[in-house]
This record gives C-alpha cells, sequence and structure tokens, in this order.
C-alpha cells in the first residue's frame, strides 16, 4: 500500500544532497518540467563524467546567502518556460524531501530570480501517492530560511562532486596518480596544473590564473605540491588562489614557513617545540664558537634550501666541522649547524599529518654507512607506533606552521621528541607501502571537509557621515 502525501499549491521542501535544507516552491501540475534556481552555473567533468556547478540564493528576501552546488549531469534539454521562451538547460538528478518523505526527481537549472518561486514543481516529480490540492497552501511541515545561517563554512553541507587542482611539476609521480584515482573515486573532477606555466591577472575586482593562454577554471580546491626550486613562484602562484577564494589544502604563507629552515626552526621555538640545538650565522668568523653552541662535534651542517636529504652533511670531528662551516661561509651560502643526536642511531620517524590528526607513521632507518634515513637517500621504512608525546609534538609543529598536511620528522631522544623538519609537500609512497594506510583518500576527504557550501555574502552599508559640529562663537 503507498503512503499518501497531500501538498498544497506551494510547499517547503529540502534538496539534502544539494546542501538546500528549506526552499519554497511552487507546485505546478500544469508545468511538466520541475526547476530550480540557479546562477553561474558552470559544468566541468569529462564527456565520461559530466558535472556542473552553480550558485542558488534560496531565500529571495536576501541574496545574501549562497549556496554553492554541484551535481551529476544526466541531460542537456531544451525547455520552453511559461512565457514561451525556449532555453537550452543543464538537468540533474536529485532527492526531494518534503514532510519525510524522499524521492528522486529530476531538475532543469535556469535563472529564476524574476520569478516568486526558486524552485518548480513540475508533474513529472509528482510520484505515486502524493496529490495535490491546488485551492491549498503548505499542507506539510513549514522550514525556515534561518536553517542556512545555522550552517558553518567548515563541513557545512553534503559531500558533492568537487573540482580539483593539484599545482606540480610532476603530474606521473606517485603521490599525484594516488591522489587522483582517491579523488575520482570520490566522484571529484581533479586536474594536474603546471606551476611554472602558471601566470596571473592582479586585479582587487577579478584576479585571475591564466594556464596556456586561457583563464583558469574556478577550482573548489588546489592541491599544492610545489618543488624546492620554485618554492617563491609556487607561493605566488598559491597566494592567487586564495585571493580568489579558492580553498588550498597548504596555505601560501604555511608552505613558506616550512621551506624556509630559518624561519621553521624560530617557529618551532616560539611553539617551545623540541629541536636539535641549532645555530645560524651569515658573517660571524667566530666558526669554533658556532660549533661549540650546539656541543661540538659531531654536528650536521644543513643547507636552508636542502630536500629529500641534499645539502645535509655530518661532520664527525671539529676539523671536518671547522672546514666545512669555512667552505660554506666561503660559498656565501646560507646554512644551519645542527647538534647531533647519537641515540637516534641513524633513524627518525615521519609523522603524517592530516587536518590536525596522525594519520600513519613510519620509522626511517639509514642505509649502513650514512647518516640520513631520507627514503630517497636509500633508507628503508618500517610501521611504528608513537608515543603519546610524539604524536602530540607533530600535531603542534604543523599547526603552528599553519599546514593542512604536512610531514614532520621527529628524532627519539634521551631528552623526548625531537623535531628535525616539517614537510610541506610530503610523498605517498614510502608512509601507505610502510603503514599499509590509503593517505591519499583521507587527504580527499579532508578537502571534503573543508571546502564550503553555505556563504553569507557580507551587505556593505553605506557610511554614516558624522555631523559637523557647530563651535560657539566666544
Amino acid at each position: 500500500m503507498t503512503e499518501t502525501l497531500n501538498l498544497g499549491w506551494e510547499e517547503w521542501v529540502s534538496l539534502p544532497d544539494l546542501a538546500l535544507p528549506a526552499i519554497k516552491a511552487k507546485v505546478d501540475t500544469g508545468a511538466r518540467t520541475s526547476a530550480l534556481h540557479a546562477v553561474a552555473i558552470e559544468p566541468f567533468g569529462t564527456g565520461e563524467n559530466p558535472q556542473v556547478r552553480f550558485i542558488m540564493h534560496p531565500d529571495p528576501d536576501d541574496p545574501t546567502i549562497e549556496v554553492i552546488c554541484s551535481a551529476k549531469v544526466v541531460d542537456r534539454r531544451m525547455v520552453t518556460s511559461s512565457n514561451g521562451v525556449a532555453e537550452s538547460r543543464y538537468v540533474i538528478r536529485t532527492e526531494i524531501e518534503i514532510g519525510g518523505h524522499k524521492w528522486p526527481i529530476e531538475l532543469s537549472l535556469t535563472n529564476r530570480e524574476t520569478m516568486g518561486y526558486r524552485m518548480l514543481i513540475g508533474r513529472s516529480a509528482i510520484k505515486k501517492g502524493v496529490t495535490v490540492a491546488p485551492g491549498k497552501s503548505f499542507q506539510q511541515p513549514q522550514l525556515d530560511f534561518a536553517l542556512y545561517k545555522k550552517r558553518q563554512r567548515k563541513g557545512g553541507g553534503p559531500r558533492r562532486p568537487l573540482r580539483i587542482g593539484i599545482l606540480t611539476q610532476e603530474p606521473n609521480n606517485y603521490s599525484n596518480t594516488r591522489m587522483i584515482a582517491a579523488a575520482q573515486a570520490r566522484g571529484h573532477v581533479i586536474e594536474p596544473v603546471t606551476t611554472s606555466r602558471c601566470y596571473m591577472v592582479i586585479d582587487n575586482e577579478k584576479p585571475q590564473v591564466f594556464y596556456d593562454g586561457a583563464a583558469l577554471p574556478r577550482y573548489d580546491a588546489i592541491i599544492p605540491r610545489i618543488g624546492s626550486k620554485i618554492t617563491f613562484y609556487g607561493m605566488a602562484v598559491v597566494r592567487q588562489f586564495e585571493s580568489m577564494g579558492v580553498y588550498c589544502l597548504n596555505p601560501a604563507r604555511a608552505i613558506g614557513n616550512s621551506r624556509d629552515k630559518l624561519l621553521a626552526h624560530q617557529i618551532l621555538s616560539q611553539h617551545r617545540l623540541g629541536m636539535p640545538t641549532t645555530a645560524f650565522a651569515r658573517s660571524s668568523r667566530d666558526t669554533q664558537g658556532i660549533i661549540d653552541l650546539v656541543g661540538g662535534s659531531p654536528v650536521v651542517v644543513k643547507l636552508l634550501e636542502s630536500t629529500q636529504g641534499k645539502g645535509v652533511i655530518l661532520a664527525e670531528t671539529r676539523k671536518a666541522a671547522t672546514a666545512l662551516v669555512d667552505a660554506f661561509r666561503g660559498l656565501d651560502a646560507h646554512f644551519l649547524v645542527q647538534e647531533f643526536v647519537k641515540e637516534a642511531k641513524g633513524s627518525d620517524i615521519r609523522c603524517f599529518v592530516v587536518d590536525g590528526k596522525v594519520v600513519g607513521s613510519m620509522m626511517r632507518t639509514a642505509k649502513e654507512g650514512e647518516f640520513r634515513s631520507n627514503i630517497h637517500q636509500g633508507g628503508s621504512a618500517r610501521k611504528i607506533k608513537l608515543t603519546a608525546n610524539e604524536k602530540r609534538a607533530a600535531i603542534k609543529a604543523a599547526k603552528a606552521m599553519g599546514l593542512g598536511v604536512a610531514g614532520v620528522d621527529i628524532l627519539r631522544s634521551d631528552s623526548g621528541p625531537k623535531i628535525l623538519e616539517v614537510n610541506s609537500s610530503p610523498g605517498l609512497e614510502g608512509i601507505e607501502k610502510a603503514t599499509g594506510r590509503d593517505i591519499a583518500t583521507t587527504i580527499i576527504e579532508c578537502i571534503e571537509n573543508n571546502v564550503g557550501t553555505v556563504f553569507h555574502t557580507p551587505v556593505k552599508q553605506p557610511r554614516k557621515r558624522k555631523p559637523k559640529s557647530k563651535t560657539k562663537k566666544a
């Protein structure tokens, strides 16, 4: 037996899959097609996976409420409106909810700004068991537009198809191919963007990023995977996306914090996080004093621009340390001199932090005759369980840098965990193979949780002029 549902000629409805909890809709059995208000309609995706993104203003009386929606396209049709105008429209399929009843319907997308209702329910959307009384209204429980104002931007709606860009110079490496596969498996459209081929127009009205002669589309999110050789330019591109309102997994400022090793150590120090004693100087001739500041030989000397263990040298004797420091100074290179933590025995721990949580950890051990444990330097890796102090230190370090995704490298010392480095573009291959965890999907889930759906655009109020004060004559 089919349960009946009685509707009036106007009703409050919800479209939960589109993050639209309250819409006042007109029910019109004289119209065959149902329609939904949509502006800034933008198709994206591929021929096999066509998607459309649009902006919905659910409250006709409050244009400051904007909801960004996206859905799979099921058709493109010519639809004739009530005033006789034919229009080609994208058609999507979604679930409607009225009075506790749910069922799928098809909606054509069109601008209904001049209409009294943001949604029209035609006869093709009236399922079996639904009756419509043309002379009555609001036969089902009424909703309220205040539901939108209760939503937070972060995690403010259901999962929807996203358009994601990966800023990278190596689109086919393991990390990028894994994230592309994870995003596509969750219904998103993801595209690699070669960082060095981007260029920008700096404009206070409409900032844009161009690529090979054309403006890039509006992305919901950007994953920066910027190579160390183009850090400066890559950060500029990320900042441009930020100015366009795009969610960036790691902001430009956070990337800069982590890439500048001196600044990174200063930030860690400010947050009272343990790290090897570190010295830095440019023109000082007190080589012996610099070495003594970190406890004497052996010491580790690091170029500020070093990555993947390159530019990191162990000086085992005072003589070797003195020669190395003097040589780097002679080259006018910026470098750090750092305490060598002997008890770590050539091993360190990589903690992979995503959105404030450690989602994987591994111990990396240097190969024989090598002190650098980086996998790129031939080190091996195995899964390891962190102590509570190590987990807290990793999370705090990523937060101090401002990174949504970070690889935090820690040494186990007699005095507790000591942070070596915080990496803003950590590779996935070593951590996924060592832990067996699907870190790529966790990163995509982080993006889903942080990309906003409901926005409240502030209305600029005209400035009130202060009345001129009248001065009394003496």
